[in-house]
């Protein structure tokens, strides 16, 4: 667990984790109690947190690419995938979680 908050690409999918949970949250929760329910606080009050995730999640795809040298597909496609529903984890188990367990990853 420690590795998640003491190396950038460590909080960068931790972020991805919580970012993609708020997204599914809003999508098929609040979403559906603003519609069928006619509840629109659960959207502004979800939209709010997932909104500022959303941001953090971009600032550290950018922060993490400077440190580990990313190309700019690699970053394009993280910043894109996120933009689907479980993107996020599919990218977490593609691409961000065998990159933490190599030996060039650690520094």
């Amino acid at each position: 667990m420690l590795k998640f908050i003491t190396t950038t690409l460590g909080r960068l999918r931790l972020i991805a984790f919580v970012e993609g949970v708020s997204y599914l949250i809003l999508l098929f929760v609040a979403m559906p109690l603003k519609y069928f329910f006619e509840q629109p606080q659960a959207v502004r009050m979800v939209g709010s947190v997932h909104g500022a995730l959303f941001v953090l999640y971009i600032l550290m795809v950018f922060l993490t690419q400077a440190e580990h040298r990313w190309g700019a597909a690699k970053t394009r496609l993280l910043l894109l995938i996120s933009l689907i529903p479980f993107g996020n984890f599919y990218a977490d188990r593609k691409w961000l979680a065998p990159e933490s367990h190599s030996p060039h990853s650690m520094q």
